[in-house]
């Protein structure tokens, strides 16, 4: 069942331009699902909150031993005799290995400009990639100075390596490492627009206009998971009480954006008005999405939306309220 009340309340503050969201108020003890426009069982783009399952996944598989401190991409990929092969794991799971935010274009494709244009432009999807082509692009890849620099390429090629120390596709590696386990019915990978499930909404701009979807083999680590909301509070609930793998990746361990904001793996710690909160967003062409924990008071928020209208200052909000329940 769903929670007319906390319906109402994301209905208020994402006020009326939102047609189509889910959102979830989670603690160890009770899970309320709130939505609007949409199936409780409706999956979403997750965006960039992929990142913070391949953190998860990451952290797991070093628990595991299949990867170590000193394992690098190189040993895991075939990307021999480039300058990404020789990048450790443990830097490019928290943004400052070096790489740029996107690879370069592939010869004979459209440029990422080009993109970027067709996109704003027409909505379409600006990724597509598959496996071996973020290969290629790697290769081509010319590293920068190893600061905190948010990157698309590094979760990408992250995600797919660790898959690959697994003996397994990342497809597979979420499947059985986090769906299994979790019991997470709707989470998946599409690769194509072909591949998208009964239930997978239409992103849409702010102002409604239809967005393609943002699928692609390569894209996945790093933003091509979709999920529902029950599943997303369901992951949550796994995070407050321990029992989801990978916890390790929430922990802080560096600076990043800054003295105010600490990562771990793909997770962001950040101090919220005397509260330590743990976080990940996400924005593709037509979603956004939300997942934060306080995890001293043991409660967390979901907020996923079917429009480009971001939700982050009304996740914090929602979440400053549940802990101080």
């Amino acid at each position: 069942m769903t929670d007319p009340v906390l319906a109402a309340t994301l209905r208020a503050r994402l006020g009326p331009r939102a047609s189509r969201f889910a959102g979830a108020a989670v603690t160890v003890d009770a899970i309320k699902i709130g939505v609007h426009g949409v199936s409780p069982d409706a999956d979403f783009e997750l965006g960039s909150i992929s990142k913070a399952l391949t953190g998860l996944l990451y952290a797991d598989a070093s628990a595991r031993g299949e990867i170590g401190p000193d394992t690098t991409l190189g040993e895991l990929l075939p990307l021999a005799g480039c300058a990404v092969a020789e990048l450790k794991l443990e830097p490019v799971s928290r943004h400052c290995s070096g790489l740029p935010r996107l690879p370069p274009g592939l010869p004979g494709a459209p440029s990422r400009l080009r993109r970027s244009v067709s996109f704003y432009l027409h909505g379409t999807n600006p990724y597509g990639e598959s496996l071996p082509e973020l290969l290629e692009q790697a290769r081509a890849v010319r590293l920068q100075s190893p600061r905190p620099r948010y990157s698309n390429l590094g979760f990408e090629l992250l995600g797919h390596a660790i898959a690959a120390g697994a003996g397994l596709s990342y497809r597979d590696l979420v499947a059985a490492r986090l769906c299994a386990p979790l019991s997470l019915d709707s989470v998946y990978l599409p690769a194509t627009a072909g591949e998208l499930g009964p239930e997978a909404l239409t992103g849409s701009s702010r102002s409604g206009r239809a967005k393609e979807p943002w699928t692609g083999e390569a894209l996945g680590p790093a933003g091509g998971i979709r999920a529902s909301i029950r599943d997303m509070a369901r992951l949550t609930r796994a995070l407050l009480d321990g029992s989801a793998p990978g916890l390790t990746a929430l922990d802080p361990v560096a600076a990043f954006a800054g003295p105010a904001a600490r990562i771990g793996a793909a997770w962001i710690t950040l101090e919220v008005n005397g509260r330590q909160i743990t976080w990940h967003n996400g924005a593709t062409g037509g979603f956004r999405s939300w997942i934060g924990l306080d995890r001293e008071a043991g409660a967390g928020v979901v907020l996923l939306t079917a429009s480009s209208q971001a939700v982050d200052r009304h996740g914090f909000a929602l979440l400053r309220e549940l802990a101080a329940r």
